[in-house]
């Protein structure tokens, strides 16, 4: 089996990591850990993308786009980026709503969360509050925001579309917006693109197959890839009124966390969470058992 360093060494050549490592395990879907891989290795590609002026531009009218969306929807209190990658999406969307705003983001990938947070920091909009997480287990409360969106982070989870939607409408309060791969609106040529790369597929299907209302599912007017084409789906969420005690949960047992320093402590699963360079490493596989710490607490 390849090393992290030298599959590092083969996406710097152009190799294609996630086909790569699918053809070494033997599996036709890709796992969370063939994605985290995968991801953490282009760590810092999309924001040095940004300095050709085409992509910048396209950028900033995509996360513009979005803004809107949101604005059409509702005048939110708090919004979080699902799979927030390096934050270029995330900082666009910011800088077109309310300041005050209470931001979130996560990711699989801690290297693509740093490269976030230090973007989030260059641009003033370090208010955004990242942390890592998995998309089948958000470390987040139920209904802690009033919108919850999507940047094609669940595009390279396909056969995951049902237990993922779940988890994002969970932590929906009252409106989630997907940006995912178009694939009934793509071309044949793109559809065979997304089925080797293992795409999402189907996602209206999959909300509505589990009673979600779906407002709209529609072609989103800006892609950057015409071979991988965007959609966007408009989910409504009746709103909840309860009170949260905090907005990060244990994304084991999905109680409250609570943070004491450098860890968040989730009291009734006994683990702690540690956060790194600012950022709350909040994936079940971070846990560590400490049943102890109550000691200290």
């Amino acid at each position: 089996m390849r090393t992290p360093r030298e599959l590092k060494a083969l996406y710097e050549r152009g190799q294609n990591i996630t086909q790569l490592l699918r053809e070494d395990y033997g599996v036709q879907e890709n796992t969370r850990e063939i994605i985290e891989i995968a991801y953490d290795l282009q760590s810092g590609s999309y924001i040095a993308a940004l300095e050709n002026s085409d992509m910048a531009e396209h950028k900033a009218e995509y996360s513009q786009q979005i803004a809107k969306t949101i604005l059409s929807l509702c005048t939110p209190t708090s919004v979080l980026e699902a799979g927030v990658g390096e934050g270029t999406t995330l900082s666009g969307v910011l800088r077109s709503l309310d300041p005050n705003i209470s931001s979130y983001g996560f990711d699989l990938s801690w290297s693509r969360a740093f490269c976030a947070q230090r973007w989030l920091e260059a641009n003033d909009l370090d208010r955004a509050r990242l942390c890592t997480g998995d998309l089948m287990n958000i470390p987040y409360a139920d209904n802690a925001f009033d919108v919850v969106y999507t940047s094609h982070s669940i595009e390279p989870n396909g056969g995951m579309e049902l237990p993922i939607l779940q988890e994002l409408h969970r932590v929906t309060k009252k409106y989630l917006i997907l940006l995912e791969p178009a694939y009934e609106f793509a071309s044949r040529k793109a559809q065979i693109r997304m089925d080797t790369h293992g795409y999402c597929k189907k996602l209206r299907e999959v909300a509505e197959s589990l009673n979600y209302s779906v407002l709209s599912h529609e072609p989103f007017p800006l892609s950057a890839n015409p071979l991988n084409p965007t959609a966007i789906t408009i989910i409504e969420k009746q709103p909840s009124e309860a009170k949260l005690s905090s907005v990060y949960a244990c994304p084991k047992l999905r109680c409250a966390l609570r943070e004491f320093g450098n860890v968040f402590y989730s009291p009734d699963a006994l683990l702690v969470y540690p956060i790194i360079e600012g950022i709350p490493c909040l994936r079940i596989e971070n846990g560590i058992l400490a049943s102890k710490f109550d000691d200290l607490v």
